[in-house]
């Protein structure tokens, strides 16, 4: 008896430590997925790369494994990529083959070279609405190319090209081999001016690069070429960075919606409509465009969430699960001060510096107490971004989270009680492949692919500490972690 044709989208999702495709129904409910592996290389001096070759590999593999397992009546309307944003691979502009191991936005190897720029960072800022470190690509771009012969000789034969993971991707995995890069990741080069979204003359000289050597800016919502693979026919609709398809994703399209996403690192957005408001130390983040259609987010990166629960777990082996963070609230007896500052601190302080540290350990400390105070530091950090966004007359009030360390009932209580905001968790939201899959519904002209976006709460988590709690603990947080800075700046353990 033959199957019902479905009507379905599909969406491929690289992140830092996997890559996977799921294929949604028109009404937001998984089908199937694939996920598969990625592996992070890390050495000495602050270098975290990718092989672009498995990037690749991997998401083929996931692709061909989602495609196998859908019926041959069911209709694939479109595909929505959705990536990493500020990795960087440098290849063959003609054959798209790599010639170096790709950066990844956690590498600080061009950490040496930023000051010189720190006199420019009021100008970067106000251009690219980011801040001059050495985890955007531009800074990387010039390390490769002052370091790298490679890479140099590429250059200097007017063939190289340095992209994206999302423009690699969507050239490799399409027919047409298409190589374009949409505004959300094009900004995470340090190169786009926001205001009109193209390759801004004055930064590209400030970096010594050339716009030869840089993919096009496109709309993120598009023709990027069609995917053919077992024996079908898709047209990829939609090419954005993660955490924008996170915040479509999550619903979070309109004015003053904020999201907040963990995974390897943690995002707080929050929507200013298409007005971009500058809040210091906080970055001015592009929307996800689809036509003349602009908007912009209040962004404060944490750069390291996941990360820091995999260095308890592989590095100290406090922890046999990453999933075990409410096991540890539960547990944890003593409170414990933690800063997670691996990979640096991100916003509002940008401070490559400063170590990851702890304070308050004594004989009854355990290590429930120390998973614990990570989970919160990660929490705080975040609360920090929230503080200034307020301060700026953008207030997170309520919210929406989604990610691996979402799931975690004590971490994400905790979450809404330090931000003295509404924290709702929709159920088994796969919210970055969601938003891919709904930019490409859109573009696709598929019915009411709001829809998609309609998953019902799950959980809410409200504030239960009041206003003067809450300023107490952030008093003493604050002591604590510009005591570390302090402590970092005078003390060198190298």
């Amino acid at each position: 008896m033959s199957r019902r044709a479905r009507d379905l989208i599909l969406a491929l999702d690289q992140g830092s430590s996997s890559s996977r495709a799921l294929v949604f129904d028109l009404r937001g409910r998984v089908v199937c997925s694939a996920q598969r592996p990625v592996k992070i290389h890390r050495s000495p001096g602050g270098r975290v790369e990718h092989e672009p070759s498995e990037l690749v590999k991997t998401m083929t593999a996931c692709l061909d494994g989602v495609l196998s397992r859908l019926n041959a009546a069911d209709k694939v309307h479109a595909a929505g990529l959705a990536a990493q944003r500020s990795t960087v691979v440098f290849c063959d502009r003609s054959s798209l083959e790599p010639v170096a191991r790709a950066p990844s936005w956690m590498d600080a190897r061009a950490e040496a070279d930023m000051g010189a720029l720190q006199g420019r960072q009021g100008e970067i800022h106000d251009k690219t609405g980011l801040y001059a470190t050495p985890y955007y690509s531009a800074p990387k771009i010039r390390w490769f190319l002052e370091r790298d012969a490679k890479v140099r000789a590429l250059a200097d034969g007017g063939r190289l090209l340095c992209a994206p993971v999302s423009t690699y991707l969507a050239a490799h995995l399409t027919k047409d081999r298409r190589v374009a890069v949409d505004p959300t990741c094009a900004q995470r080069m340090l190169l786009m001016n926001l205001e009109n979204a193209a390759w801004d003359a004055g930064l590209l000289s400030l970096f010594g690069l050339s716009q030869e050597c840089l993919p096009p800016i496109d709309s993120s919502a598009g023709g990027w070429g069609q995917i053919e693979r077992k024996g079908r026919r898709i047209p990829l609709l939609a090419c954005l960075g993660d955490q924008q398809s996170a915040a479509i994703g999550l619903g979070a399209v309109n004015e003053g919606d904020a999201i907040i996403n963990y995974g390897t690192g943690a995002f707080i957005l929050r929507h200013t409509g298409p007005y971009r408001v500058r809040a210091p130390g906080l970055l001015v983040s592009a929307a996800a465009q689809s036509g003349s259609l602009r908007g912009y987010f209040l962004e404060g990166p944490v750069n390291a969430a996941g990360t820091a629960f995999e260095w308890l777990r592989d590095g100290l082996g406090l922890m046999r699960d990453c999933r075990d963070v409410d096991a540890a609230f539960r547990a944890s007896k003593h409170r414990v001060l933690a800063l997670p500052a691996i990979g640096g601190l991100g916003a509002p302080r940008w401070d490559y510096k400063t170590k990851t540290a702890f304070f308050g350990l004594e004989a009854r400390t355990t290590n429930h107490d120390l998973t614990r105070a990570v989970a919160e530091g990660i929490c705080m950090l975040l609360s920090d971004a929230a503080a200034v966004m307020s301060a700026a007359g953008a207030p997170v009030t309520r919210g929406r989270v989604a990610g691996g360390l979402s799931r975690s009932q004590r971490m994400m209580a905790f979450q809404a009680d330090v931000l003295g905001a509404v924290l709702e968790r929709k159920r088994d939201v796969e919210a970055t492949a969601l938003g891919a899959a709904i930019l490409a519904a859109k573009a696709a002209g598929c019915l009411d692919p709001e829809r998609m976006a309609d998953a019902r709460v799950e959980k809410t988590f409200a504030p239960l500490s009041d206003e003067r709690a809450r300023a107490e603990r952030r008093a003493q947080w604050t002591a604590f972690v510009e005591s570390i800075q302090r402590l970092s700046r005078e003390i060198s353990l190298s």
